[in-house]
């Protein structure tokens, strides 16, 4: 019946076109195009579609024939159960008989399916709701999350010292005093197991400023709060397995490694050997043997308890679950006979304990398992689920902490080096690099707290915290590079008073793991984006899987409304530069928002063209799915930076950043897609899309590249001591001692500062030839003793230039202090 009504309205409808259209010429047509358009553009159901081009060949008064085959055509698609057997089937068939959907493996089926979708759907949509994107809270810490921040966690930084530690190879034991005392090994265990039960916003801020501190510090509070035995139990354990180890954990009674990686198996951990083997024992009880050969496994030197992860067998069917289980998880006491810990690696010489660990025979209860006998064989998505929401903490908080030392440091050291009478951060040079870590800067900590706030709201996205982990620590790598080169000497002459060169010698490290970047950009941002985001993939490849045409019916031409969609809307908004969309904010940003809408339909678009194009053939295709993960990225931290700019209240003063982010992030967006166009080699559309296309392209950019201009106004703006500085490197360590390397800049960043308005007399009183032109003290005792400067302004420039000349000072050592010996801390 309903079927029948939709045909009434059809025939109604035809009429009603046609008589409105036969009486003009010239502006029906104008009309017409413009009624196509926006039906292509607002995505109208096929129903309206097929309303409006019958009511266009009777208003033209097409021929009979023609009227006749596509109202029959239009009947086939509107009726949908007709459509169903004789269009989709047919489709379905052809799909299976060609191959075009990837073979999706076991271990790759899990990854997809572990997690949610989030605000990556709205930007893969082409369509984003930006409105109900930014309806997202704000993360923001509870008082008794900074009262822990301000106490346990500042004085921890207080007690470690980075260089001490480096050079003594080790935390010092009072640092794991009171790491353990006051639970930071607790932080996400529950309160009723006797942990901290804090936000996940909480625990990335933690990590910020423990890493602005100490990398070994920082990994080592790391990885007992991430992906291990902790975690695992919360959401799988039993309640025996919870009560057993959750109030140990929380202290550091117990302390906690996680065995993934092997020799043979990396990045493609479901490759993994590690074997365990049912079996009764004596007492009629289900045992496991369990063999082994892990490395980079963080902690397991020191572990009492180890988590596993290895392949399950029932070689007698004890379990009647047949023989292969699977990849399973279980918890296994270091002291337990077989077990194999001690031994260390040595990732470029960062101290923090990164081990080996073998296996040979080991013998637990089937009860070690995770969540017993309903864990067996569930250990793959158990892992998945767990590194959704992980990866999207640790490492891309300690990057933000990195970059925020990096720029407090550097902007310091910037202001305070003279070179040809200026302060060198005044150099064009300079600038470049300068405002480029400061905008990371901004972005890291846009991210970090859009990201927070999702993962608070119990959301787990897997692509995003892929692209939180993926892009934070290659902007760390370029901010850390940038840092540098603007401090020269002072970077590569290690000692106390170097605060950059262990988080550069170490930045390889956060580059590799919990998945290594390059795989990360070319297998998981896009390839699971592409399926899990897209609004009718996923749904297309489980009905063919499922061989269920319904399914498949609704999902394809779903599909295809959502192609032809998404190709009107670039279209349009591409000539239009994204005018045509709507902005749900005004204010600065509200350009950002309409340009936004305009990279999404494109690269929706773009995205369906390769799928449809390539079909399986794309998961081979790694710097193709390499650039799309590249727009995506940038189009989610583009999202952060104008959801962070929203929340803070719209700052005046943090334009410059603003738009300096998202000049950025379209330059990225810019880049990635016209690597596409010129790339994807799809028969007939190759040279249309590396063409025309791919010129217009060039024309008509996203955005213009960062001004000359706007990089001045950032690099001015973190170099000076005002509120905005501090609000923008707020939540790092800075020591109050003026004998430590960050302590020591700071402080002379703020003398310098404050005499800079003295300065400026000075030079205006060598131009009036008052006084002859000198530097330094010189030029002040000049001027002091000319009455150009009063006594306390004398005391002021005398005190600023010792900070400045002792604040770009380098460490040395005497010979038997440079070679190393044991209990010798200076050595090297």
């Amino acid at each position: 019946m309903k079927a029948l009504y939709n045909v009434g309205e059809f025939m109604t409808a035809l009429d009603n076109i046609a008589g409105f259209l036969l009486p003009y010429g010239g502006m029906a047509c104008a009309i017409s195009a413009l009624v196509v358009l926006a039906i292509g553009f607002l995505g109208a159901p096929y129903l309206v579609w097929a309303i409006v081009v019958t009511g266009l060949l009777l208003g033209y008064a097409a021929p009979e024939w023609l009227l006749i085959t596509y109202v029959a055509i239009s009947l086939l698609f509107i009726i949908k159960p007709l459509r169903t057997l004789l269009v989709s089937k047919v489709v379905m068939f052809v799909m299976n008989k060609l191959k075009f959907v990837p073979v999706i493996s076991e271990t790759e089926k899990t990854a997809l399916e572990a997690g949610v979708v989030w605000i990556e759907a709205d930007l893969f949509s082409g369509k984003p709701n930006f409105k109900k994107m930014l309806e997202v809270p704000y993360a923001k810490l509870t008082a008794e999350e900074q009262a822990f921040l301000d106490g346990p966690v500042e004085k921890v930084c207080q007690m470690a010292d980075d260089w001490k530690i480096t050079q003594e190879r080790a935390l010092p034991k009072e640092v794991w005093d009171v790491l353990k005392r006051e639970k930071l090994f607790g932080m996400i265990i529950p309160k009723e197991y006797g942990g901290l039960g804090f936000s996940a916003y909480l625990h990335s801020c933690v990590i910020k400023k423990l890493s602005s501190r100490c990398v070994p510090l920082s990994t080592t509070v790391m990885v007992p709060n991430s992906l291990g035995p902790a975690e695992l139990l919360i959401h799988y354990g039993t309640q025996a397995q919870k009560d057993r180890y959750l109030p140990k954990l929380a202290v550091g009674e117990e302390i906690p490694c996680f065995a993934l990686t092997e020799p043979t198996a990396g990045s493609d951990a479901g490759s993994i050997t590690a074997s365990g083997e049912l079996f009764k024992g004596d007492d009629g009880k289900i045992y496991v043997k369990l063999n082994w050969n892990k490395r980079y496994i963080t902690l397991a030197a020191i572990s009492t308890v180890l988590g596993l992860a290895f392949k399950l067998r029932d070689p007698k069917n004890i379990l009647g679950k047949g023989e292969d289980l699977g990849i399973t998880c279980a918890l296994i006491p270091t002291k337990t006979p077989g077990v194999v810990v001690g031994r260390r690696h040595d990732p470029l010489t960062i101290p923090f304990y990164n081990c080996p660990t073998q296996g040979k025979d080991v013998v637990v209860p089937l009860d070690a398992i995770i969540g017993e006998e309903s864990g067996v064989g569930r250990g793959w998505k158990m892992l998945m689920e767990c590194l959704a929401a992980g990866r999207g903490i640790s490492l891309p908080g300690q990057a933000t902490g990195g970059v925020a030392l990096a720029t407090l440091g550097t902007s310091a050291h910037a202001t305070i080096r003279k070179q040809f009478g200026l302060s060198i951060g005044k150099f064009e040079g300079i600038e470049d690099p300068l405002a480029r870590m400061t905008g990371f800067s901004y972005i890291l900590e846009a991210q970090r707290r859009l990201t927070c706030s999702g993962l608070d709201l119990g959301v787990k996205p897997p692509v995003v915290t892929a692209i939180c982990k993926y892009n934070a620590t290659e902007m760390s790598r370029t901010a850390v590079n940038d840092a540098m080169d603007i401090l020269g000497g002072n970077a590569i002459s290690r000692g106390p008073r170097n605060f950059i060169a262990n988080g550069y010698i170490g930045m390889p490290i956060s580059i590799t793991v919990e998945g290594a970047n390059i795989l990360t950009r070319t297998l998981i941002i896009f390839g699971q984006g592409a399926i899990r985001a897209h609004p009718y993939a996923y749904k297309e490849l489980n009905a063919l899987e499922k061989n269920d045409a319904k399914a498949f019916d609704a999902a394809f031409w779903g599909h295809v409304g959502h192609v032809v969609r998404n190709l009107f809307r670039a279209v349009l908004l591409s000539v239009t530069r994204g005018r045509l969309s709507i902005s749900p904010v005004s204010g600065a940003h509200a350009k950002y928002f309409r340009k936004m809408s305009w990279a999404s339909a494109v690269f929706a678009l773009m995205a369906d063209v390769a799928l449809g194009g390539l079909g399986g053939a794309l998961k081979t295709r790694g710097k193709l799915t390499g650039r799309y993960a590249d727009f995506l990225s940038w189009m989610y931290f583009g999202f952060a930076v104008l959801y962070r700019f929203e929340k803070d209240g719209k700052p005046k003063e943090d334009i410059p950043l603003l738009d300096y982010s998202m000049q950025h992030a379209f330059t990225q967006m810019q880049r990635a897609m016209d690597g596409i166009y010129e790339n994807l080699d799809i028969p007939v559309l190759k040279w249309i899309l590396a063409g025309p296309i791919r010129f217009w392209s060039g024309l008509n950019i996203y955005s213009a590249t960062i001004s000359d201009k706007n990089t001045h106004d950032v690099s001015y703006l973190i170099q000076q001591d005002s509120a905005q500085r501090a609000r923008l490197l707020d939540g790092i360590f800075v020591p109050k001692e003026k004998d430590q390397a960050i302590g020591r800049l700071a402080y002379a960043f703020t003398m310098v500062k404050k005499a800079e308005d003295i300065e400026r007399k000075m030079r205006r009183a060598v131009r009036k030839k008052l006084i002859p032109k000198k530097k330094g003290l010189e030029l002040v005792e000049l001027a002091f003793g000319n009455k150009i400067i009063d006594a306390s302004e004398y005391e002021v420039m005398k005190q600023a230039e010792a900070v400045r000349l002792d604040a770009i000072q380098v460490d040395d050592f005497a010979p038997e202090e440079y070679f190393y010996k044991p209990g010798n801390n200076h050595g090297h």
